[in-house]
Formats: structure tokens, sequence, C-alpha cells
């Protein structure tokens, strides 16, 4: 277990002042078999009312309305959060279905959000030929690993080339992205051969070596999950099993299922934003 503290601002500035706005914010932490939350808070300012509630993929969601004139809005996630990996060594605990498990009809029926291709993840078709080869001849599950393998190894790390919306396809031809289009070229390749998987969106702590109780600063980041009996966490632009240093916010079909912050506002002008993601390892 790794114990991680967790602080991440959300800041918005604008150009004139809005007279109103609506919003949703998925910044807590889940609480599940691999990670237990002892506090999570979430305060918005200004702020006129406010509700929390579980969304449909078992994400917390606050939804909050300012009904005043303003010129910012802040806000402030903090949580810390118990985190360990899903197994020993990252793999399934038990046994792994065989690829005729995974086809049978119990498996597509319980698993097809997670099988389906969208807009953002539908993969091209050099891509979907590179997922069956890369799995030629291993199990499912040592098959995911392999395709979430060669769709890094033909990827750059590159900020900014590309946005939260970016579809797969274009990233792809780029042969650039940031952990988002990784993980939606992931979920498309291992999609395309039959291995259902889901978006993870949260944050991993960037530097393995730092002290405990050194703050560094980290940022949102994004990964999958692959069934084979039981969910596998994967981080692609890492090339790691998820451990320790990793916390889940939410879980989706895409991006689109769990995006940290979405809002609508009433008023003319431009903003600006900034975020800053603080991550403090305490144990």
């Amino acid at each position: 277990m790794t114990l991680l503290k967790v602080v991440h601002t959300t800041l918005f500035d604008y150009a004139s002042p809005v007279t109103d706005s609506y919003n949703q914010a998925r910044m807590r932490p889940v609480q599940d078999a691999r990670q237990t939350v002892r506090s999570a808070t979430l305060a918005t300012s200004p702020t006129t009312w406010s509700a929390d509630h579980t969304d449909y993929w078992g994400t917390s969601v606050t939804a909050f309305e300012i009904l005043r004139p303003h010129t910012q809005l802040k806000i402030v996630a903090e949580a810390l959060v118990e985190a360990s990996g899903y197994s020993a060594d990252g793999r399934p605990a038990g046994d792994v279905p065989g690829w005729e498990d995974l086809a049978s009809e119990p498996v597509l029926d319980a698993q097809a959000a997670f099988l389906a291709e969208s807009p953002v993840t539908m993969p091209p078709s050099d891509l979907a030929t590179l997922a069956l080869e890369a799995a030629g001849g291993l199990d499912p599950d040592g098959a995911a690993e392999a395709i979430c393998l060669a769709v890094r190894d033909r990827l750059e790390y590159v900020p900014g080339v590309t946005t939260v919306h970016t579809p797969a396809v274009e990233a792809w031809e780029a042969r650039k992205g940031v952990c988002q289009d990784m993980a939606h070229l992931a979920l498309g390749a291992l999609r395309s051969v039959g291995i259902p998987a889901r978006y993870v969106s949260g944050y991993v702590h960037p530097e393995p070596d730092a002290a405990i109780g050194e703050q560094v600063h980290g940022e949102s980041h994004a990964w999958v999950e692959w069934w084979t009996g039981e969910w596998v966490g994967y981080d692609p632009t890492n090339r790691t099993f998820v451990g320790g240093d990793h916390v889940v916010v939410g879980r989706g079909r895409e991006y689109g299922d769990v995006p940290p912050f979405k809002g609508v506002y009433a008023g003319a002008g431009s903003s600006t934003l900034a975020v800053t993601v603080d991550i403090t390892r305490l144990g």
C-alpha cells in the first residue's frame, strides 16, 4: 500500500463577468478493492448550490451552480488515498479465460459497453492489424500487454499536439500524443481483438524516487483496464502495470465519460484556465 495526498486545483479567469454557470466536477477518487479513500473534499469558490451523486459508471460527481456575477472560478479537490496494485505482479490472480471464453455469449453481454468502439476509440485498419499480430500465440492476458506495448512503441509522447477529444485515428496518423491518446488507442486495439477494455482517469505519482513527504508536481493521467477474468490495470504511457502510485478517479468507455470538469456559463468574453496537481507520498 502507498499513501498519497493529491491536491488538484483548477482556476478559471474570465475576461468579463459571468452572470451564471452550471458545472460538474469528477475529482474525488473511487473507493474500491485496490484503493481506500481516507478523506476527500472538493471546494468551489464562488458557489450558490452544490450536490453530490454517483454517475452510471460509478464515478463521484459534484454538480454545482453559481447564480451571481463572477470573474473567477476556483475548484480545489484534495484527497488522501491508500493505493495498491491489482495483484502482486499486476496480473490476474485467478485463471485467465481463453479466447473462446471471451467470445462466449455471457461475456459479450456482460462486457458489451467495453467491447463497442466509438468515434474516439475506433482503430484504423493498420492498428487493428498490429493488434492481431501482437496477440498471435498468446493468451488474452499476455496479448493485452503485448498490444499495449506495441501501441506505445509506435507513439511518441508529445504534450500539446492533441486535445482530450482528439480521435485515436488522428493521434495514430501523427504517431504523437499524450496519455489520453495512448489510452484511447490501446482501448481500440484491445477491443478490436475481443478483449473488453475501459478507460481510467486519475493521477500517478511522477517520481518513484521522491522522498516521503516531498511534494511533487503531477497532472491528471489516463490508463486502461482490460478484462481477462478480472480487471487488470495497465498504464500504456509508462509501460507498466498499475500499482500503488496510481489513484483512480473514474472509469468509463472513453474520456468523454469521465472528464474532470465540464460546464457552461452565460457571459461575453473569453476565459483562461490554469490547472495544478500536487502529489505527496506520505507512506
